[in-house]
């Protein structure tokens, strides 16, 4: 049988992405994600209907979110869903929950006012690659070295 578990969102966050580590080391965080809908009723009337969405990231995905997001900032979400069963512990009943398993992202919009302080605005910068110079005649071509300043940076908004 056939079978397909995909998940596309788009929302704000509604708390600060809460990171924490398993005891071999692997990132996780738990996020909480806001998803609105606004429709018309038959009498004309705009309604909005909010859906909250429990996210877990893991590795370095969950680092660099716990890192750049905070409660409020908008994030482009891609996963799939986990269906999470376990017993009450006080009635003893079998419990179950949806989650989202993040297995992409990414930032949306740009830096907000009032940012708390020491928090990064944007995502952090791209490596950037050494400038390439030819080698000289009659010599095989070497790997690249990080010795040399980095090259200059367009003025290209992405």
């Amino acid at each position: 049988m056939a079978s397909y578990n995909k998940v596309i969102l788009l929302g704000n966050l509604t708390r600060d992405p809460e990171l924490r580590y398993t005891p071999k080391g692997t990132a996780t965080a738990r996020l909480g994600l806001a998803v609105n809908r606004q429709y018309k009723t038959d009498t004309g009337e705009t309604k909005e209907e909010v859906t909250f969405i429990d996210i877990d990231a893991w590795g370095k995905q969950a680092e660099v979110i716990a890192q750049y997001v905070r409660k409020g900032s908008p994030l482009f979400v891609e996963g799939r869903l986990k269906l999470d069963q376990w017993d009450d512990k006080t009635t003893g009943q079998k419990v179950s929950k949806i989650r989202v398993v993040l297995e992409g992202f990414q930032f949306v919009g740009g830096p907000r006012s009032g940012e708390a302080p020491g928090a990064p605005a944007t995502p952090p910068p791209r490596p950037s690659r050494p400038a390439s110079t030819a080698p000289a005649a009659g010599t095989a071509p070497s790997a690249p070295s990080n010795d040399g300043p980095p090259p200059e940076e367009d003025d290209v908004p992405f």
